[in-house]
């Protein structure tokens, strides 16, 4: 049996990686829930955020001042995405073979430029560690950690007691009787692409911070992030973060107790057993 203090840092671990799963999972979670597009793109917008903090970071720019440039930038391409998407009618089906090509298209171009090499970038940030008894905790998973909790929270108050939020709930509960009573669901579902944009841009400067970036692991991130968003609940801001923190976790202790090829059948297997048990949740 492993140690009290290796079992502590593995549950340590897994809640910050956790919350990496949620703020990945939150801008899928809201596109899909309330705008009816299964936006796989979302994840290489994330790690093009990650390359471009690691681009600016070589030249010395501060991570978070890179956000004043990527956010602004990914909230636009949130935008046009979804004009894209309207544009042509694309089905939820249609939107998921749709985004998966232009996650390959960013994947080639990430390629092209920063090459299939590993990147590593060096901060100031990375090196401030803290002990904790027998338990370590660095400022980068903490700041992970707070974006995720910050922008979860932040969304679900917007949603549940902002007029705005509400006219947001109506639009995705039935849009014509929502367009009735004057709300103007073209512009909703521009504003909610472009913070999904964003998000993805926040996400990328904490994959940055906490990871090595490599264009293939695109495709590794989007199976655990894809299973968070559907346990958390399509829609659901707080709920990618939880399931995330569960699966994180969950990993963690697997990985601690068994041996690490393990931890990647914990995520799938925890939705089977979510859908087995509560199949009309989906």
């Amino acid at each position: 049996m492993p140690s009290a203090a290796l079992l502590g840092q593995s549950v340590l671990s897994g809640i910050f990686i956790g919350a990496l799963y949620g703020l990945l999972g939150l801008g899928l979670s809201l596109s899909w829930g309330m705008l009816r597009q299964v936006n796989l793109a979302h994840f290489a917008l994330a790690f093009l955020g990650g390359y471009l903090t690691y681009q600016l970071g070589v030249a010395k720019v501060d991570p978070f001042v890179t956000l004043a440039l990527t956010v602004p930038a990914f909230f636009a391409l949130g935008m046009a995405l979804h004009w894209f998407l309207s544009r042509f009618a694309v089905t939820l089906l249609n939107t998921l073979l749709v985004t998966f090509g232009l996650t390959s298209i960013i994947e080639a171009l990430i390629q092209w430029y920063w090459t299939a090499d590993f990147h590593r970038m060096e901060s100031a940030y990375a090196a401030l560690r803290w002990k904790l008894g027998p338990l370590f905790v660095s400022l980068t998973d903490l700041i992970t950690l707070g974006f995720a909790a910050a922008l979860s929270l932040g969304m679900w108050g917007l949603l549940r007691f902002t007029d705005l939020g509400k006219a947001i709930r109506a639009t995705t509960e039935d849009a014509p009787i929502a367009a009735a009573f004057g709300v103007n669901e073209k512009l909703l579902a521009y504003l909610l692409s472009g913070l999904a944009g964003a998000f993805a841009a926040i996400a990328g400067v904490c994959l940055a911070l906490n990871h090595t970036l490599a264009p293939v692991q695109i495709y590794a991130w989007m199976g655990v992030v894809f299973a968070a968003v559907m346990m958390g609940g399509l829609g659901s801001p707080l709920g990618p973060l939880v399931a995330g923190v569960v699966i994180g976790v969950s990993e963690a202790l697997t990985m601690a107790l068994t041996a690490p090829t393990w931890a990647p059948l914990v995520s799938f297997s925890l939705l089977i057993g979510l859908l087995l048990l509560r199949p009309a949740r989906f």
